[in-house]
């Protein structure tokens, strides 16, 4: 609770709600539930599922009372299209051979795309970055929301060339997986500041999508 409330303090738009058992960061529904009750309403609660079937998404939707759900893995069409647009995040991982028209089948069926680092095993929280000219070309097919290997060092390098709708970030402000280092969270938001002139406490901003 301490990190979600330093966070949302210190500007963020949206808290996520891990819930893959494999993550290190991984939270069980009894306890998002118990932090998300807590969070200032402007805040969005976001619930981050692997492989997870829509209708178990659906009773975490309903029962953390979340506003988007940020979709990892392989999720067709069909199962995408179950959520209204503006509650869905999809990802996408990128790696040598990625290409943006792979992501051509989420234009206009998701509020936004996620991009992240590919890495053999790991749904995100990589610590690594890639090619951000990739994220360029991938604003053809909706609005990007940065990640991978985002923190306190590169973030005004990533959002000048990148300028996303959104960043992910979380290992990158931590001081060990699931536990935030405040230190480089608001070290983080202090570098940002430029970028969120208009930001005002108390205010929904970007999230929920569409708002």
């Amino acid at each position: 609770m301490d990190d979600a409330r330093l966070a949302c303090d210190l500007g963020a738009d949206a808290i996520g709600f891990i819930f893959y058992e494999k993550s290190p960061r991984s939270i069980t529904m009894r306890d998002a539930v118990a932090i998300a009750a807590q969070l200032p309403d402007h805040v969005a609660r976001v619930g981050v599922f692997v492989h997870t079937s829509p209708v178990e998404i659906f009773r975490y939707i309903e029962t953390v009372r979340l506003d988007v759900v940020q979709l990892h893995g392989e999720y067709s069409v069909p199962a995408i299209e179950q959520f209204a647009p503006n509650q869905v995040i999809a990802v996408a991982r990128v790696g040598d051979h990625f290409r943006s028209t792979e992501l051509e089948h989420l234009q206009g069926r998701v509020a936004a795309i996620l991009l992240d680092t590919q890495k053999r095993g790991l749904y995100g929280g990589t610590g690594e970055t890639f090619d951000w000219q990739a994220a360029l070309d991938a604003k053809a097919y909706g609005r990007i929301i940065l990640a991978g290997g985002l923190n306190p060092d590169n973030v005004r390098q990533a959002v000048e060339m990148v300028s996303p709708y959104a960043i992910d970030v979380s290992s990158g402000v931590e001081a060990k997986p699931g536990q935030k280092d405040h230190a480089k969270l608001q070290q983080l938001f202090q570098n940002l500041k430029d970028y969120r002139e208009d930001w005002q406490p108390d205010v929904k901003h970007r999230f929920p999508f569409g708002a």
